[in-house]
């Protein structure tokens, strides 16, 4: 009834006459819904608004594989024919701002949305009336998700090796293979049993003793993305064959240290954002008395590596930096803002000289996330910490991450 009774105020013959130039501003009252694909599956959304006078009130509704979160929208302004609000996710021990700005057009909303610097995204809602729409017509993504910044590259902003060779990922006939296979373990920091992969090498055997590369998954997988996605048993086969790499076991955990540690619902809830970071606990408690109960291995830390990629690269320089007496070679792949700070994750440069053996950075240069990993090598380069920075050619998936192993796996354990 107010809208209506604004309306006919606004475009009366009097109110025209003195303000010829003047343009109402949109309705946003009401329940809009809009769906869009994200790294993390189909994500559903259901926006209500309430306009009382110039107080406009807003809460959100997320839809993630049925599990639902009610968030209350902040810092909404109707500006004529744009609406903006922020919807604030809790993160790591901090508030991630996930900042909304959409252009009204009747019963659409065309919206672009930024969660921090990390991914953005554009989306369509339609007024719930106007749901009987064919489906076609419903809010689909106008693009797929960019993540991070702009990228901007500097002089040391290039690659420090050559690119793999062609073939470096496909299966090769007439060569030895090791074993790649699901292990269970008891976790005493989650409080069940828990699933990772492990490879062993070609003619892995009780009577050798072999070092061990902890392999970390990203934010939307498991302990199987790195086996369904970067073929990681195949490109270290191809390395023995031609006798590159130091015979290894690779260890493919789960970095989602909670009891049910699937990729499904909402990962960016607190509980699953913690279980991130719990998963620190459980490499070091669990996985790792583990794997050294159950396999041959050489103890001590030179005989570790810990590495990953994007959420698990964070992981991998947050725990292997953090824990210099466990780890010796560290390694972080197109690390994503899970990354803590270069002075948290290097507070004492001195000590980081003497007990790494090697530190490497890696992303993409079209990957939206490098400043994470500039940040870090500006810093090292400044404190005079011997690392690596390589930037490969691509995004933000697996062509690098598979040259990233590739060339990291080559320069460990010797």
């Amino acid at each position: 009834m107010q809208n209506r009774i604004i309306h006919s105020i606004l475009f009366s013959p009097i109110f025209i006459a003195a303000c010829p130039l003047f343009v109402y501003a949109a309705d946003i009252t009401g329940t809009w819904k809009a769906e869009f694909d994200t790294q993390i599956g189909l994500q559903k959304y259901t926006f209500t608004f309430t306009q009382d006078g110039d107080k406009i009130t807003g809460k959100a509704v997320s839809d993630i594989e049925g599990e639902k979160k009610e968030v209350k929208l902040q810092e909404v302004k109707l500006d004529w024919d744009t609406i903006s609000f922020v919807e604030i996710l809790p993160f790591q021990g901090t508030d991630i701002r996930i900042s909304y700005k959409g252009k009204i057009s009747g019963d659409e909303i065309k919206f672009t949305r930024n969660v921090a610097d990390f991914v953005t995204e554009e989306l369509v809602a339609k007024r719930q009336a106007a749901e009987s729409q064919p489906a076609a017509e419903q809010g689909r993504p106008q693009s797929r998700p960019r993540l991070g910044r702009e990228v901007v590259l500097g002089p040391d902003d290039k690659p420090a090796f050559p690119a793999a060779p062609e073939g470096f990922d496909k299966m090769r006939e007439g060569i030895a293979r090791g074993k790649i296979e699901t292990i269970e373990y008891d976790s005493k920091t989650v409080g069940n049993k828990r699933k990772m992969l492990v490879y062993t090498p070609p003619g892995y055997s009780t009577e050798t003793k072999y070092p061990v590369l902890y392999l970390l998954h990203g934010i939307g997988g498991d302990e199987t993305e790195w086996y369904k996605n970067g073929s990681p048993q195949i490109i270290l086969d191809n390395l023995y064959a031609d006798k590159k790499i130091v015979p290894m076991i690779v260890v493919l955990p789960n970095g989602r240290a909670e009891p049910n540690d699937r990729a499904v619902g909402n990962i960016f809830a607190p509980e699953h954002v913690k279980a991130f970071e719990n998963f620190e606990k459980d490499l070091l408690n669990d996985v790792i008395p583990f794997v050294e109960s159950k396999y041959s291995v050489k103890t001590g830390r030179e005989n570790r590596a810990l590495a990953g990629l994007s959420m698990g690269g964070g992981q991998s320089l947050n725990f292997g930096l953090g824990n210099l007496d466990t780890f010796a070679w560290v390694g972080g792949f197109s690390s994503a803002p899970n990354t803590k700070s270069p002075e948290q994750l290097v507070p004492d440069p001195e000590a980081a000289k003497q007990k790494l053996k090697l530190l490497w950075i890696s992303c993409g240069d079209k990957d939206g996330l490098i400043y994470i990993s500039q940040g870090l090598h500006a810093y090292l380069k400044e404190k005079n910490v011997p690392h690596i920075w390589h930037v490969d050619s691509g995004g933000h998936d697996f062509s690098v991450w598979k040259n990233d192993l590739y060339l990291f796996s080559q320069r460990i354990f010797r």
